[in-house]
């Protein structure tokens, strides 16, 4: 299947987020179950015989990890890849820096028979503290319940100034079918249920790399614009990548009527050329560090030795 991508980015450093999504949760209060884990875990194992047939998504994260990767110059000896999709135990280790590496997934289909491989969960990791230099997460993480645990725990698993670098689907992941499907919900059965799941922003995930206790983190992210034929098509691709839909509180099956809705509004509201329509990926792109005690800290408010102006050779201007 012919798709066409268009990149766009965008880059934002965090600092100071404010906290305020439905990852965050007190912590006294009950984890909301946004997805059905073990849904998650069959959609990707019934995707992984073909999945090479629908991989140029997690092919464009894994490439673009890796490029983010290689500016780090250091060596790994422990490293752990948690989501097997799209790479291999070959094309890490090659890569300068990486020595020894553990794959972990949860689903058991994903994993690499010729490696170290464990199929766990990234909100229950099964490792002791302080145990990998470096931790990388392809597209792992937007279905996990509690990312702020999930987070934390990766922290923990880290060694002191070890590095996390991950990437996950954004909140504009699909707003085009999410508009449409709601739109046609309405217009047939008086009301809009659960058909795509929700995404964090990039000032939420900072907020969470934050609250996570990770020092120094930077987020940024990419649009990946994709033409497809038709809906249908789209949804092939999503089951494919074994994104298909993992809500705990699904909405109704989608039957042939609102199928044909769907179609009719999508070409109409999100038209390529050709007849094609669009459809938006968002992949933000998170790097953060286990604190150490070598590493920069911001200054205290005031202890500036020099004036801004005196440094720009201008003239201040009181207010």
């Amino acid at each position: 299947m012919a798709k066409m991508l268009i990149m766009m980015s965008k880059t934002e450093k965090t600092q100071n987020q404010p906290e305020h999504n439905f990852f965050m949760q007190n912590n006294n209060a009950k984890i909301i179950e946004i997805f059905d884990r073990n849904l998650v875990r069959r959609n990707r194992n019934r995707a992984a015989p073909t999945f090479g047939n629908y991989d140029f998504l997690i092919n464009r994260v894994n490439a673009d990890l890796i490029d983010r990767l290689q500016d780090i110059k250091r060596t790994f000896p422990k490293t752990l890849l948690m989501g097997g999709r799209g790479f291999k135990d070959s094309s890490l280790t090659n890569i300068s820096g990486i020595q020894d590496l553990v794959i972990m997934d949860l689903a058991e289909n994903f994993l690499d028979p010729d490696a170290l491989s464990i199929q766990g969960d990234e909100e229950y990791l099964p490792f002791a503290p302080e145990t990998f230099d470096l931790i990388l997460s392809p597209l792992s993480l937007h279905t996990t319940n509690d990312m702020p645990g999930a987070l934390i725990q990766m922290n923990r698993a880290l060694k002191p100034d070890g590095v996390c670098l991950a990437a996950l689907l954004g909140g504009e992941t699909l707003y085009e079918l999410r508009q449409v499907m709601m739109q046609a919900e309405m217009k047939i059965r008086r009301g809009a249920g659960s058909h795509i799941a929700p995404f964090a922003d990039k000032q939420q995930i900072g907020s969470l790399m934050q609250r996570g206790g990770f020092a120094l983190p930077v987020v940024d992210s990419e649009i990946i614009t994709v033409s497809y034929k038709n809906v249908r098509s789209l949804m092939q691709d999503l089951r494919g990548m074994g994104e298909g839909n993992s809500l705990k509180e699904r909405g109704k099956p989608l039957n042939k009527t609102f199928m044909a809705e769907i179609e009719t509004l999508y070409h109409k509201n999100f038209p390529e050329e050709n007849g094609r329509i669009r459809a938006t990926f968002e992949i933000i792109f998170l790097i953060g560090w286990s604190p150490h005690q070598s590493q920069q800290k911001p200054l205290r408010p005031g202890s500036a030795k020099t004036r801004l102006a005196d440094a720009l050779e201008t003239k201040e201007i009181r207010t």
